[in-house]
């Protein structure tokens, strides 16, 4: 992971809830600059920190945000969406019969052809290798074994899990409110 001194392309604002912790870790909560520029018009943020990069109109000019903080608290405790992408955050991006991290894809336990449902509790993360090898059989029938009980995630866990994966780069300006072991690159 890199840090950034100079904005990175596009100028994008980290996004904080009103307890100034970030809406999201993985994806982090990044919005373009526009984005920005008309939430703070609409006053539903705070501009904590900003770039050194202006913007100007005829009639006003305005440094880029680059850390913002919403006026109003967005409650976390909401059950998660199930998609793709939060259930290989759920399994931590690995095959729950090998922790193969290549070619990942669903895995319903119990198959579908035996009635199993798309649901939290039902699938998991597996490598395509896994995922053939079981086939339409249950984990005992292909005498393979899951690493983790299916089951659905809170969304505190998917806080806490998405702090495993940093993106490649964060601005310096953003560092005080991520939760990282970060080294800085100088």
């Amino acid at each position: 992971m890199q840090v950034l001194n100079r904005p990175p392309s596009g100028f994008p604002a980290l996004v904080l809830n009103a307890d100034f912790r970030p809406l999201s870790y993985y994806p982090l909560s990044l919005w373009p600059w526009q984005e920005v520029i008309k939430a703070v018009f609409l006053e539903r943020v705070e501009v904590v920190s900003s770039y050194d990069q202006c913007v100007r109109s005829p009639s006003f000019e305005m440094q880029l945000p680059s850390v913002v903080a919403l006026k109003s608290y967005i409650p976390q405790d909401r059950a998660p969406v199930f998609t793709r992408f939060n259930l290989f955050l759920r399994d931590s991006f690995a095959c729950q019969y090998c922790g193969s991290p290549e070619e990942l894809t669903f895995d319903h336990v119990i198959p579908k052809s035996r009635g199993g449902r798309t649901s939290w509790e039902n699938i998991v993360t597996a490598c395509a290798p896994c995922n053939l090898a079981k086939g339409g059989r249950t984990p005992a029938e292909a005498h393979m074994n899951l690493n983790r009980k299916a089951r659905r995630p809170t969304t505190y866990e998917l806080q806490d899990l998405g702090r495993r994966f940093p993106p490649n780069y964060l601005h310096a300006s953003w560092l005080d409110y991520l939760y990282w072991d970060i080294e800085l690159e100088t």
